[in-house]
């Protein structure tokens, strides 16, 4: 605990020193998403010493752990007692952080099911640009009055603050699970998905995608189900396809998960090629797209990813937008684990004016990770 204290101090400090004569910090977990945004700048302040969890009550279905925990150690440790962070945070790497999670407020495939990250957060502590320790909600769900500043954390990117400790909402480990193979085209992937959302069945996450590599044919619609023992078989009679066994495809939901399908590693053999991520309304029709790779389905229909080189963003937002969705370059064609090079979603002009207002109120000198998000920042 002394060690902790010693190293939340140093990091005061060092953000106390950076503000006062404007030097850019780099907020840095295990560097699992170094890929994802526009640009890496600042000198790196590296949260992994900050690192263990603080309390985790099973009954409760409450966690607490620091900013640098492994994200690997986070769920294992849950995984011991039955339980799960529902939203599949992808992992990308190895070294991915808990704190890093939570600014990163990505989700994986069960989000379109189970809600994204910042509905599971309740609490975070946190170091604002004046070098203040401060601490938002805390371990209930009922510490939501007044502005939610811990979920706004989610998705921040640590342009914000530099998160210290996160407290989070968990679940017990579904009873049953089981994942269906549907030989589809696109078309009749979103069909099936947008009739079966309608109805009282345990859906929880899906994947349609047509693999030249692998899949000669004209794609496959993958549906896992976690529910109820009963909720699950029952689904699995009436919905049809073919069951597949749980230990075999649960490497494929990971890998999907953290986009090392065959799929994703495809765009290495398409020089320019960068990886858009559409997101959409879920019932949006099949989108007349300026790729020559078929997209890969997520979200039950709301989440599209696309291979697609730079030059063809104006005609992927075009789609989006007239979709009621938008397109963000997730993965730049020039970017390596390493380094940063591509957008954000574009935002509002009144959207923007929110952010800034933001920013000038958590971080006035404007240290933490500059340009992450948008250029002026």
């Amino acid at each position: 605990m002394q060690a902790m204290d010693q190293a939340l101090a140093q990091m005061i400090e060092r953000v106390r020193a950076a503000a006062s004569d404007h030097t850019p910090l780099r907020i840095r977990g295990g560097g699992s998403k170094d890929f994802h945004g526009r640009a890496l700048q600042g000198e790196v302040l590296d949260t992994r010493v900050l690192s263990g969890i603080t309390s985790y009550e099973p009954s409760e279905l409450v966690v607490t752990a620091r900013a640098g925990t492994p994200l690997a150690e986070l769920e294992a440790a849950l995984a011991d007692q039955g339980q799960c962070l529902p939203f599949e945070p992808p992992h990308f790497a190895p070294g991915a952080t808990v704190g890093g999670m939570v600014a990163a407020g990505l989700s994986g495939p069960a989000r379109a099911s189970v809600g994204a990250v910042r509905d599971y957060v309740l609490g975070v502590g946190l170091i604002n640009g004046r070098a203040e320790a401060l601490t938002f909600g805390g371990q209930v769900m009922k510490n939501v009055a007044g502005y939610d500043v811990s979920r706004l954390m989610a998705g921040a990117w640590g342009t914000l603050g530099l998160l210290t400790e996160v407290s989070l909402k968990v679940l017990p480990v579904a009873p049953a699970e089981a994942t269906l193979r549907f030989e589809c085209n696109q078309a009749d992937a979103l069909r099936k998905l947008h009739a079966w959302g309608g109805q009282p069945l345990p859906l929880n996450a899906s994947c349609w995608l047509h693999d030249t590599a692998v899949d000669a044919g004209v794609g496959t619609l993958y549906v896992r189900l976690r529910g109820a023992v009963a909720a699950v078989e029952a689904a699995c009679k009436t919905m049809g396809g073919t069951r597949l066994d749980n230990a075999a495809t649960a490497p494929d939901w990971a890998a999907c998960r953290d986009h090392t399908l065959p799929w994703f590693a495809a765009r290495a053999q398409q020089p320019g090629h960068a990886l858009w991520r559409l997101s959409l309304p879920a019932t949006a029709p099949v989108l007349t797209l300026p790729a020559a790779a078929q997209p890969l389905v997520e979200w039950h229909g709301a989440l599209r990813w696309v291979q697609a080189p730079a030059h063809a963003g104006e005609a992927l937002r075009a789609a989006a937008q007239a979709a009621g969705g938008n397109a963000a370059v997730f993965v730049a064609a020039s970017a390596d684990s390493s380094s940063a090079s591509g957008q954000f979603d574009p935002k509002s002009a009144a959207l923007a004016q929110i952010h800034a207002r933001l920013k000038q109120a958590f971080d006035p000198a404007g240290i933490f990770n500059p340009g992450r998000l948008a250029a002026d920042w």
